[in-house]
């Protein structure tokens, strides 16, 4: 694994270089094999990079875009990550509708809706389920509790090994997030961290030793690289 921190200046600052890392990863993986994958996040943080990326001329054409976790509310919902970023960035942009891959949230439950999912993810990849497909860049944040996509402190998704997405829980209301060991396939994972706020759990995520089960973004291991891009809100403890 190689891992980078790199502690920005303010919240634009920690935008810009977000959008400077994730173009240079989709060039590079457009001119090796042709496309370009992302996962992306919700929440606030990102919503601006959102933003920036729609304002690129970019082939978008080869660009995929799938979800790291999704709440499981219809697409049209206010809380939904596949709607903000719809808003954002896609419904802005001439990319493929089948370019976009969305959690199914609209099955009979959230287990059929995880199954789906990762369906549909291994269909994509071609993958034969031995080893864990590869996604150019999966996005990621972290919440005050050190949780990121929706692998929750002390909850069961956390023990999945085994398959790409599970059925997260957030105060008893189901999430369809991907597991970390399908995190940590990928090529290039992104943390966007920001606010003071999130300081506490960083230092937890940093801590030589601390509990994989309550602070759950320590699980996250990729096999490529590791980017950890925070503000000066969040980071000033991790300054050098």
């Amino acid at each position: 694994m190689n891992k980078t921190v790199e502690v920005l200046p303010d919240q634009p600052a920690l935008v810009a270089r977000a959008l400077e890392l994730i173009l240079s990863k989709l060039e590079t993986a457009i001119e090796q094999r042709g496309r370009f994958t992302i996962a992306l996040s919700g929440g606030s943080t990102p919503k601006p990079l959102y933003e920036a990326i729609a304002n690129q001329k970019l082939p978008w054409d080869k660009i995929h875009i799938f979800w790291g976790d999704e709440r499981y509310v219809p697409p049209d919902h206010p809380d939904s990550n596949e709607l903000m970023t719809r808003r954002a960035w896609l419904d802005r942009v001439d990319i493929p509708a089948v370019n976009i891959h969305p959690v199914p949230t609209l099955l009979a439950n959230p287990e059929m809706a995880a199954a789906k999912y990762e369906q549909n993810l291994k269909e994509f990849f071609n993958s034969s389920g031995v080893e864990f497909p590869a996604l150019d860049v999966v996005l990621l944040g972290m919440g005050d509790d050190a949780h990121t996509a929706s692998l929750f402190p002390h909850t069961e998704a956390l023990k999945v090994r085994d398959r790409l997405v599970t059925v997260g829980n957030k105060d008893g209301n189901p999430r369809i997030t991907f597991t970390y060991p399908f995190i940590n396939a990928a090529s290039s994972v992104v943390f966007l961290v920001a606010g003071a706020n999130k300081r506490p759990a960083l230092a937890q995520v940093f801590a030589p030793v601390a509990d994989d089960f309550t602070y759950p973004s320590r699980l996250i291991q990729p096999q490529g690289e590791l980017w950890w891009l925070l503000d000066a809100a969040a980071g000033l403890e991790l300054q050098d």
